[in-house]
């Protein structure tokens, strides 16, 4: 397909507005074009302008070194035997952005700043010009300007210390400005590829069919399950135009592989919508044992020349907690998974141990997954 006329570009917009499906998602939203991405870019730079919360250059050593370098490129020479010199107010930092795609030189991005040293807090500092390099070793943004810091830290003379989220790093709204842009295969051959973001063969089928009946026959095909294939316009303002119909599509994808997540950490158990259950019986109780330390104290008789003692006295109580015998039919649902666990009031942890024994009984058709 190398041409995209007018009237099947408006054709297709009509039957795109008309087809609705229930629960059905934006292609734009469960899939992305290869090669439209966005590119990391990280830098090392310094933030000035600290109230006396920088860097200790003596555990520091880089931040100064990285101070006078950039005094040097001023002509100022810093005078020799000046190596302890504490500067308060500087800390060295790593500033790290992600350069959008389709970004042009002048445009502004947000920036990260963070302490790589032992700055205490940068609330109040500046950050000085810093380049922004990419995986490729070349500059594509500069960095400049404010830092906001959400977090703060207080600390009273007898060692009392209170500490607010994380003042060691702050950011830069629109802090960088970009100066060079990553090169982009959009614009490149007859075809486009969507990776979708959770493969499914379903879900790839599914938007194969609504492509194909929206543009005609051929006009997608699945290569695996998590990419399909479109032929595209090769014009890029076509290009363009024929993208913004496919990525407001309405997809139906297809359901999830069934799961239950456990978090031992927190108790949290999530059960997916397909978790089934085959025929079992489940008894689940726990018992207590108790023991309690009751000495008393052995008297003798008068004028029996015998010596009073401490004779210890134990007791032992086991408990046995009664819970009754709950049964799954066949395809047994989430729904009466949850009434049946509740009906014998199974805490969280109960809950995690009978998922457990069921999934290595073979009765639970779901993957069982502990996070």
């Amino acid at each position: 397909m190398t041409m995209f006329n007018a009237r099947r570009l408006i054709a297709a917009t009509l039957l795109m507005t008309c087809a609705f499906a229930a629960h059905a998602e934006r292609l734009k939203d469960i899939a992305s074009i290869s090669g439209v991405r966005t590119n990391q870019l990280i830098g090392y730079g310094l933030v000035v302008g600290l109230n006396g919360t920088g860097d200790q250059t003596t555990q520091t050593p880089f931040t100064l070194q990285t101070f006078n370098n950039m005094l040097s490129q001023f002509g100022i020479k810093v005078p020799a035997g000046s190596g302890n010199v504490q500067l308060k107010n500087v800390a060295a930092v790593s500033v790290h952005a992600d350069l959008p795609a389709f970004a042009k030189p002048g445009q502004a991005v947000d920036i990260t700043v963070s302490s790589i040293g032992n700055s205490k807090s940068l609330r109040g500092g500046s950050l000085l010009m810093t380049p922004l390099k990419g995986i490729d070793g070349n500059v594509y943004a500069i960095a400049q300007g404010n830092l906001v810091v959400g977090g703060f830290d207080a600390e009273g003379r007898d060692g009392s210390k209170i500490t607010v989220n994380v003042p060691s790093a702050g950011r830069i709204p629109a802090g960088a400005t970009v100066e060079r842009a990553v090169p982009s295969g959009f614009n490149q051959g007859n075809s486009l590829t969507l990776n979708l973001n959770r493969p499914d063969f379903t879900t790839a089928k599914r938007i194969v069919d609504k492509v194909n009946e929206l543009l005609g026959p051929g006009v997608a095909q699945a290569v695996d399950g998590g990419s399909v294939r479109v032929s595209a316009p090769m014009d890029p303002n076509q290009r363009v135009d024929y993208l913004s119909i496919l990525e407001n599509l309405e997809i139906d994808p297809g359901q999830a592989v069934a799961k239950v997540i456990i978090n031992s950490r927190t108790g949290t158990i999530v059960i997916g919508q397909n978790v089934k259950v085959s025929p079992a019986a489940v008894t689940h109780g726990s018992l207590t044992v108790t023991i309690t330390e009751d000495p008393i104290v052995s008297q003798p008789g008068p004028f029996s020349n015998g010596e009073t003692a401490v004779v210890p006295r134990s007791r032992v109580n086991a408990e046995q907690e009664t819970k009754p015998m709950f049964k799954f039919g066949p395809g047994t649902t989430l729904d009466e998974i949850v009434r049946a666990v509740n009906q014998v009031g199974a805490a969280p942890g109960d809950l995690m141990a009978i998922l457990e024994a069921l999934k290595q009984a073979g009765a639970l058709q779901a993957d069982l997954i502990v996070i």
